[in-house]
């Protein structure tokens, strides 16, 4: 009785609102995790911006919705000399968007590596 009772609960339990940090074009990410917030409906997803051009670094987060965060995302991207903008979503749990740079080189990292493995068994 009690499993299913939990069960029930987990199921039927409203959602706690998503915690990001936010900030608006940051030079660290340090200075960018100072302030946080709430994501209200439908903004479930912490979105993070790194802009770079040459040594200057403008580092943005907020609260968006998956889909805006997603096509953000989708439309970034960085040159071979590092500049240009890099989008990471992240909505695993609170303040998940602590890592502004070092979330989208992992992010990088993993995107190459899997072209480069379906490359590799399309030879």
């Amino acid at each position: 009785m009690l499993l299913v009772l939990g069960i029930f609960f987990l199921l039927f339990s409203p959602a706690l609102p998503l915690k990001c940090y936010v900030c608006s074009s940051s030079a660290t990410n340090e200075e960018c995790n100072q302030s946080s917030q709430e994501c209200k409906a439908p903004l479930n997803t912490c979105m993070t911006v790194v802009d770079t051009l040459d040594t200057a670094t403008a580092i943005t987060k907020q609260c968006a919705s998956q889909a805006t965060c997603r096509g953000a995302a989708s439309t970034a991207s960085v040159d071979s000399n590092g500049n240009g903008n890099a989008v990471s979503c992240c909505n695993s749990y609170d303040f998940c968007n602590f890592s502004g740079a070092d979330s989208i080189n992992r992010n990088t990292k993993l995107l190459l590596l899997t072209v480069g493995v379906g490359f590799l068994l399309s030879c």
